[in-house]
């Protein structure tokens, strides 16, 4: 295989590990469709992974074929090499080896211990939690601090403090349960995870943590605008806004790790959202947005796949 598509694919993650999650962080069209844009974020760090293992790959292989399928093959077979292999072809195929094992071995510890924090904090709140009269599915903790969240997994839990309750008239409350079952119905700690996993494997990386800040904001964001689907009365995007802000006054306790809150991340700015919506974002910059998306993972892919050039 020739250096050029090792040295695309280099070039490509070189892009993806800094200035695409930089600027898609500052890009303020996100909140005009948080589900779109997650999707984007998605591609950015899959095609990511896939582009800097790939270039690592691609030289490493190199003596064995002109695609990575020949190479591969070829190694699996047992064939030998048709050109030298040099000590740069072994350190790129051990760095992908090892970078390989890093990412998804941290994606797979990032998981267990999630669903261990998950578990045993669900264990615990069954304990202390009763039903809720605010709504069949809810369990309601007897917590002076006005919380909610809602652990996702197998079992899901969600839970009101009393304080809550207390301190948020019907249709606000109805607002928060909204916005909880919004995060569990649409499975948004998987959203999360990769970018926990990613924070984890490289922390250096500043776009690491760009990336995991801007996920947690838009899976909130993409709550909040599912449960406006839900919601009467008369104002359903004020009342939001008012149970946010008083919910954001209790985050401070009560909620445990690994748990989706209502008050989890940018307050500030989805209550601002909310009372000051932005224009949705046009068909037509929707889908150049998503076919972005794609590309980003199918320029990768068929870098990896096709005879080198």
């Amino acid at each position: 295989m020739l250096p050029a598509t090792a040295a695309a694919l280099a070039v490509l993650a070189a892009l993806l590990a800094w200035p695409v999650p930089a600027g898609l962080g500052r890009a303020r069209w996100p909140r005009r469709d948080p589900l779109v844009a997650l999707v984007c974020w998605q591609a950015v760090g899959l095609a990511g992974g896939l582009s800097i293992v790939g270039a690592l790959l691609v030289h490493g292989l190199a003596p064995w074929g002109h695609s990575l399928p020949e190479a591969g093959w070829a190694v699996l077979t047992g064939r030998s090499a048709a050109d030298p292999v040099r000590g740069d072809h072994w350190v790129a195929l051990t760095l992908a080896a090892v970078l390989t094992a890093e990412l998804l071995g941290v994606l797979a510890l990032s998981w267990a211990r999630t669903a261990r924090t998950r578990r045993r904090h669900r264990e615990l709140l069954e304990l202390v939690v009763q039903p809720s009269p605010a709504a069949p599915d809810a369990r309601l903790l007897e917590h002076p601090a006005p919380v909610a969240f809602c652990i996702p997994g197998a079992r899901p839990l969600l839970v009101l403090s009393s304080g809550m309750v207390a301190e948020l008239d019907d249709d606000q409350l109805a607002a928060v349960v909204a916005h909880e079952r919004a995060h569990l119905a649409e499975h948004h700690h998987l959203y999360l995870l990769p970018f926990v996993a990613w924070e984890a494997a490289l922390p250096v990386l500043p776009a690491a943590a760009r990336a995991h800040a801007a996920v947690r904001e838009l899976v909130e964001m993409r709550a909040d605008d599912r449960a406006l689907t839900t919601l009467g009365g008369p104002a359903p995007r004020r009342t939001l806004a008012q149970a946010i802000v008083v919910a954001a006054g209790g985050a401070g306790g009560g909620v445990p790790d690994g748990a989706l809150a209502v008050a989890g991340s940018a307050v500030g700015a989805r209550v601002v959202r909310l009372v000051s919506p932005p224009p949705p974002l046009p068909p037509a910059a929707r889908a150049a947005a998503l076919l972005a998306a794609g590309l980003l993972l199918l320029v990768p892919t068929v870098l990896l796949l096709l005879p080198a050039f």
